[in-house]
């Protein structure tokens, strides 16, 4: 079993900065890997600070599990691996907490977080804010996460439609998001990948700049994963992305 990963991060075309990470590690013996990505928030040096404060901190909890042979987590439930990687977000939260502690400059940085654990064909996603992860089977789009902003329980609640919600007032606002004083519970889901399927997580700046509708025929003129990666973001960019575009994809080989 093979995995084939690329990812990228851009400013895009009005930002003054890039508050969104990328990363993703393989295992050491190439039969699981960890793909997140996480977007900051709260000022210009608040959200790069939020956002790798979070991926230090998933990293560090994370990098002796994909150091020990995939064969031990034969077995491991559902339940018990969102465990695991709901450790690694508290982790995170925590890191942020402590970063602006002291700072004023710093009291509203946070971010929000994708990451998904793949273990022998096996992708375990978490997250929380509205970055988001997708299966990508042949030219089939299924998105995994559910955002977790105020237009999302509006349309989830029936108070606007699907045409109405790039209009609604506080469309941007996050109901949960890396930094919070209380407790995080990450959203959770998994999903098995066949051989070619791929995994998609992203910031709100690809799906904004570049609807998923319009992912199919990217991947049909781009065989490779970098190349695809590649591909997304400079259609994004060609279509005057305002935020930070980011990408991580992996494909089962």
């Amino acid at each position: 079993m093979q995995y084939d990963i690329a990812g990228l991060s851009d400013i895009g075309t009005v930002r003054g900065s890039n508050q969104d990470v990328v990363a993703w590690q393989l295992g050491q013996d190439g039969r699981q890997a960890l793909l997140l990505v996480a977007d900051g928030m709260g000022g210009y040096h608040g959200g790069e600070i939020a956002s790798r404060l979070a991926m230090e901190a998933v990293l560090e909890v994370m990098a002796p599990r994909l150091q020990a042979p995939t064969s031990s987590y034969a077995g491991l439930s559902d339940d018990a691996t969102r465990n695991i990687l709901q450790d690694s977000v508290a982790r995170a939260n925590d890191n942020i907490i402590a970063g602006r502690a002291g700072d004023a400059c710093l009291d509203k940085m946070g971010t929000t977080l994708v990451m998904a654990w793949v273990i022998e064909g096996r992708g375990h996603v978490v997250h929380v804010g509205d970055s988001r992860c997708y299966l990508l089977c042949g030219r089939r789009v299924t998105c995994l996460t559910r955002d977790d902003t105020v237009v999302q329980d509006m349309l989830d609640d029936g108070s606007i439609a699907a045409a109405d919600a790039p209009y609604a007032p506080f469309r941007n606002v996050l109901t949960k998001a890396l930094g919070a004083p209380l407790s995080i519970e990450v959203s959770y889901q998994s999903v098995e990948l066949g051989i070619g399927d791929k995994l998609l997580l992203c910031s709100d700046g690809l799906t904004n700049a570049l609807p998923d509708q319009l992912w199919p025929d990217i991947l049909d003129q781009n065989k490779d994963t970098q190349s695809v990666v590649e591909a997304m973001v400079s259609a994004s960019l060609e279509n005057q992305a305002a935020d930070n575009v980011s990408v991580v994809l992996l494909t089962r080989m």
